[in-house]
């Protein structure tokens, strides 16, 4: 879909920050919208979708189990 959205999960990524699932979700939110920057009249919408998809993706990473992996969830961000 969108190739600047990097993996973000063991063994890929050791460590995910949350500056890194920010900027995923705003990647996935900029491809699906069609819009670099929203208009003004759009920018709530946009900052709320780009915090939703952020929220799921932490979720996410955290509930993956990845074998082989170290314990304690995928990611160092997770409730960030």
């Amino acid at each position: 879909m969108c190739r600047s959205i990097k993996t973000l999960r063991e063994p890929y990524v050791p460590d995910v920050t949350s500056a890194d699932i920010d900027a995923a979700a705003l990647q996935y939110v900029r491809k699906i919208s069609g819009f670099r920057a929203p208009a003004p009249h759009n920018a709530e919408a946009f900052d709320a979708a780009v915090a939703a998809v952020a929220a799921a993706t932490a979720t996410l990473l955290d509930q993956l189990v990845v074998r082989g992996a170290r314990s304690g969830g995928a990611t160092a961000a997770a409730g960030s």
